[in-house]
């Protein structure tokens, strides 16, 4: 099972710098995976968000020995106004396309915080979340790459209650073209059907409401 740390950041200054992946790497981490909220998606037709502000950027980082959580927040709490961040699952339906490092990945990464439900109980939502839904969501989204982050622990005493955290990659025509981001071809009625199957399998596990969508770009910066 692999396991990373991924951080959700406010007030965000030059997240790209190399001295921030320097500390990141000295930290333990062995992946740094960046997506931020930037003027490349500033146009994207869907964003939603509970958090106030919006999250400006998700760094996830990935280490098969652990990583000096302390040094890691004195290193993002350098660069941003508010950090917050959880220890996750990591299960990869769909990889995401290899690209150089330091690279934009093409097309649109949309990051999605997602809630569970009180009223539901914690296994029933984890099945139709990950056994349930995937599939339907591949099936019914443009998606060329997607990853699940199931959380396990906040790893900040603030951090927000979030049982996920799933980045979803999309064509770059899906920021303005639903026929893009749900791959329909241009034709109505498969747009219609796409979005109603969609809509219905993301109500079971709770995904139609208290969620926030982040548009972003994605870079792997180690």
């Amino acid at each position: 099972m692999q396991e990373d740390l991924i951080f959700a950041l406010w007030g965000a200054g030059d997240l790209r710098d190399a001295r921030l992946t320097r500390e990141l790497v000295a930290a333990g981490a062995e992946s740094v995976r960046l997506n931020i909220s930037d003027a490349d998606v500033a146009e994207a037709m869907l964003r939603l968000t509970t958090f106030d502000p919006p999250v400006d950027a998700v760094l996830a980082l990935a280490s098969s020995a652990g990583c000096d959580r302390a040094a890691v927040l004195a290193a993002l709490g350098r660069v941003s106004e508010r950090c917050e961040g959880w220890r996750v699952e990591v299960r990869t339906p769909l990889p995401p396309p290899r690209v150089a490092i330091g690279a934009r990945t093409p097309g649109l990464a949309n990051i999605a915080f997602l809630r569970r439900p009180p009223e539901l109980p914690y296994d029933e939502w984890l099945d139709r979340w990950r056994n349930r839904h995937t599939e339907v969501a591949i099936a019914t989204q443009a998606t060329f790459g997607y990853v699940q982050n199931r959380v396990l622990e906040a790893v900040t005493d603030t951090a927000p209650d979030v049982a996920a955290v799933v980045e979803e990659l999309f064509p770059l025509e899906a920021l303005r073209d639903p026929h893009a981001f749900y791959g329909s071809g241009g034709d109505p009625a498969e747009l219609t059907r796409r979005i109603q199957r969609m809509m219905a399998s993301v109500a079971t596990f709770g995904a139609d409401r208290d969620i926030d969508v982040v548009p972003t770009s994605r870079y792997v910066l180690h």
